[in-house]
């Protein structure tokens, strides 16, 4: 099962990545500017496609107790070396195993041991699944961090969901901003004035986890998320209009 990355999806994987024990649904929608429901559906898919495959712990065993981490780097024949990467997951002590597309140091595996003697048996257990074994390295930090390209750029991101459709028309899910030209007007009052550009239309709002139905007189305010609909596709003019004007 496939899945675009876009630009809602991306964001969410980089603040899981930073931190997705104390991140929640309406931290990440905040900040993105769309609904917690959006944002919870969007890790169930990215879940379900295995783009998100687990969210682990990341352990400092020497500072827990003291413990020894090794990693351990070895070859294992091309054809074995699947078959070899599943085994060598099964080996007490060993906490992560990564195959490379490689002929030779293709297959690292960490392990963790409460002395010399228990890496040891690792080293033996390895060996004895057909690995050979060409260096072995103490470990002494491993630091994560998320994947910077899919955080917040310094170019304000409004839309989340992008839909194009046939004859050039596109459909966009955007927050509006404080302070946006269109906030504090009605949908008639944006008409009439010219702000909503002709062919663009408002064909949802989401306000307070509450979807409304717009009408000529609904208010538009900072903070709703709304659909909108252009038709010949959207301009920078048009985005504009949802955005806090810069001086």
């Amino acid at each position: 099962m496939g899945i675009r990355l876009d630009d809602v999806n991306k964001r969410i994987i980089h603040a899981l990545m930073g931190d997705a024990r104390n991140t929640s649904a309406p931290m990440i929608a905040e900040e993105v500017g769309v609904s917690p429901a959006t944002i919870r559906n969007r890790i169930n898919q990215l879940e379900e496609a295995g783009v998100i495959s687990g969210y682990h712990a990341n352990v400092d065993f020497d500072a827990a107790d003291e413990m020894l981490t090794t990693l351990y780097v070895g070859t294992a024949p091309i054809e074995e070396r699947a078959r070899l990467a599943q085994q060598a997951r099964t080996i007490t002590g060993v906490v992560n195993v990564r195959e490379f597309v490689a002929g030779q140091e293709n297959l690292h595996v960490l392990a963790v041991g409460d002395d010399v003697e228990s890496l040891h048996d690792v080293t033996r257990e390895l060996t004895s699944l057909g690995v050979t074994i060409d260096d072995e390295k103490v470990v002494r930090t491993e630091q994560f961090q998320a994947y910077h390209p899919f955080g917040p750029t310094e170019t304000h991101q409004q839309f989340s969901d992008y839909i194009s459709l046939a004859g050039g028309n596109e459909v966009v899910e955007l927050t509006v901003d404080d302070d946006a030209p269109i906030a504090g007007l009605t949908l008639e009052q944006a008409g009439r004035e010219g702000i909503l550009e002709d062919g663009v239309l408002v064909v949802s709002i989401e306000r307070d986890d509450t979807v409304l139905t717009p009408q000529g007189g609904s208010e538009i305010q900072a903070g709703d998320i709304l659909t909108v609909l252009s038709r010949g596709g959207f301009s920078n003019e048009t985005f504009e209009v949802f955005e806090t004007e810069i001086e």
